[in-house]
């Protein structure tokens, strides 16, 4: 929790996307629209499905995997045609599932003065559409490397925004915008265990529909906890 006084900096709200701002995650919904336009092959689909086992009982795993495994299906694609792939699915599938009271959460904010944030794991090109959809005035999200033939490449350009670098990311945004020492995180929105560092560096933290883990955390922390539908 910050104690330092926030009256004379800019002050943050900071949303996750995944299960958040959305209902559902947006990497398990891109595998399944990629495997219903038959990029996807079934070994593939065994992988991330591995994956997102060893995700859900926090076994050790590695972020970049599943990003990995996506992109060599779309290996035959440029980045750009790749690009606007993620955007057709945004448009198509992620639309629809925005939670109400995110949108009205985001705009609240603004309306206080608030510079509102979304920053997630997701592919860069699913989190700007997210966010101009949303209305927000920044965003962070994990972009991949591209190679000199316009290819992505299927390595992670830095690192995957999830956990610790969720608020990596939120520091190096706000500095490079704002200054150092000129911003402070008023509101931060989370809903997985993962979200936990970043909540814990706002001055109001807020539990969205959250996990087991979560949940008992927010309780100890004295939390809000959100139940968004």
């Amino acid at each position: 929790m910050m104690t330092q006084s926030s009256d004379t900096r800019s002050r943050l709200a900071v949303f996750d996307f995944d299960g958040t701002c959305i209902n559902g995650q947006s990497g398990s919904l891109f595998a399944t629209y990629l495997f219903r336009h038959g990029y996807l092959g079934v070994a593939s689909v065994l992988g991330l499905s591995w994956w997102g086992l060893r995700y859900l009982i926090h076994v050790p795993h590695r972020q970049e995997e599943a990003r990995e495994i996506i992109l060599r299906c779309l290996s035959a694609l440029s980045a750009d045609q790749v690009d606007q792939m993620m955007v057709n699915f945004h448009n198509e599938i992620l639309a629809p599932r925005y939670r109400r009271e995110a949108i009205q959460e985001v705009h609240r904010r603004h309306k206080e003065g608030c510079i509102t944030l979304l920053v997630s794991a997701t592919f860069q090109p699913i989190a700007k559409c997210a966010a101009e959809h949303m209305g927000m005035d920044g965003v962070m999200a994990t972009e991949m490397l591209r190679n000199a033939d316009g290819h992505y490449s299927g390595a992670v350009l830095g690192s995957v925004v999830e956990g610790h670098n969720k608020m990596v990311a939120v520091k190096t945004w706000a500095d490079a915008h704002l200054g150092p020492g000129k911003w402070v995180v008023s509101y931060a929105y989370g809903d997985h265990y993962t979200d936990l560092e970043l909540l814990s560096q706002a001055e109001y933290a807020f539990a969205v529909t959250p996990g087991r883990v979560l949940r008992h955390q927010a309780q100890r922390s004295d939390w809000t906890t959100l139940s968004w539908k």
